[in-house]
């Protein structure tokens, strides 16, 4: 199998994103399996293809910091990409990568890891498409379809920003926010934090493409844009910075941030009638990690909301084990909340499981 690898270093960051779209959109028969190696010159968002920008994104946070933000053609959440990332980018033609697509990303991941264990990171590949290390997200990928090409899009992580992550994101409420943050802190990892150090991307790049050498059994050789190529990558460079492209419509708003496979953050509300109930969670599979309660519902005495939240941790998101947990704190502290019994507050808790995925 012929593979060509542009190994770009440091682009433009728009180009971070247009030249795999460009390769995959400019493909042919002639055009050799692909791949590329990018890092960003700068700091930007980049959302997914069927999300929508002004429901998604604090745009005036963004503007405030001038930091611009992209669409790409690949589905998934909006997410932050700077220097601190290598890009690896897959544009191979259809036929010369497994059909099923746990068998593809497990092909095209298996690299990515070994490049982490080669460096002293002990990662894996947790299906479908995330690598960790231990329970901390070092890495995911995404995979579209485009023109004649199959693309598979990943990164290595050598640093990342989660203040800048948590804050450009649009939420519902700063709670939310603050859940977003820590879990972010919690569950995700970089080269740095788990080696002391970054170590440098010339290493990391000879170490990638030996392993992707070793997994895809194939030479690759150094190669660079053709003359199609470029002409459709001038032509992506518009439409890309287009505002019809960047407004396109897309599905109702999130309400929940999916940190890694397993682990997202979501909010929910419940209108019972004493008060509207506000829950702020960190879900793992279907167990509550962290759980904050709010709203305009009277609860007595006060300080012990901060209890009965911290006695919901540990609790699967279900009917029974939430409405008998809650009712023995009422019983056991002497809780009062008129209008809101404990039924109301394990409903209000189990919307988490009805928010929109991620």
């Amino acid at each position: 199998m012929q593979v060509r690898l542009l190994d770009l270093g440091t682009v433009p960051y728009l180009e971070s994103q247009t030249i795999y779209h460009a390769v995959a959109h400019a493909m042919d028969d002639a055009t050799p399996n692909t791949i590329a190696l990018v890092s960003p010159d700068r700091p930007y968002i980049c959302i997914g293809y069927h999300q929508e920008l002004d429901k998604e994104i604090d745009l005036e946070y963004c503007r405030s910091q001038r930091i611009p933000v992209l669409r790409r053609e690949v589905g998934g959440g909006a997410v932050y990409l700077d220097d601190g990332q290598l890009f690896v980018q897959f544009i191979f033609h259809r036929e010369n990568l497994p059909r099923q697509v746990e068998e593809m990303y497990k092909l095209l991941i298996g690299p990515l890891v070994e490049t982490y264990r080669t460096l002293g990171i002990e990662a894996r590949h947790r299906p479908l498409n995330d690598i960790l290390v231990g329970e901390r997200k070092i890495g995911g990928t995404g995979i579209a379809a485009i023109g004649q090409a199959t693309v598979v899009v990943g990164s290595l992580m050598f640093d990342f920003d989660s203040d800048t992550m948590a804050r450009a994101l649009k939420v519902s409420s700063e709670k939310m926010r603050d859940k977003i943050y820590q879990t972010l802190r919690d569950y995700m990892t970089t080269m740095k934090r788990e080696l002391g150090r970054r170590p440098s991307r010339e290493r990391v790049r000879s170490i990638l493409v030996g392993k992707l050498r070793e997994a895809l059994e194939a030479e690759l050789e150094p190669g660079r844009l053709t003359y199609k190529e470029r002409k459709t990558l001038e032509a992506l460079n518009g439409r890309f910075l287009s505002p019809r492209w960047l407004q396109l419509k897309g599905g109702p708003p999130r309400r929940g941030i999916l940190i890694r496979c397993g682990v997202r953050v979501v909010e929910a509300e419940h209108k019972a009638p004493g008060g509207l109930i506000r829950v702020t969670a960190r879900v793992r599979e279907d167990t509550i990690e962290d759980l904050t309660l709010s709203g305009d519902f009277t609860f007595h005495p006060e300080h012990l909301l901060e209890g009965l939240e911290l006695s919901l941790r540990g609790r699967r998101v279900d009917a029974d084990e939430l409405t008998d947990a809650i009712d023995a704190f009422y019983r056991a502290r002497g809780v009062q909340s008129p209008g809101v019994s404990p039924r109301d507050l394990s409903a209000a808790v189990l919307r988490l499981r009805d928010a929109p995925a991620p």
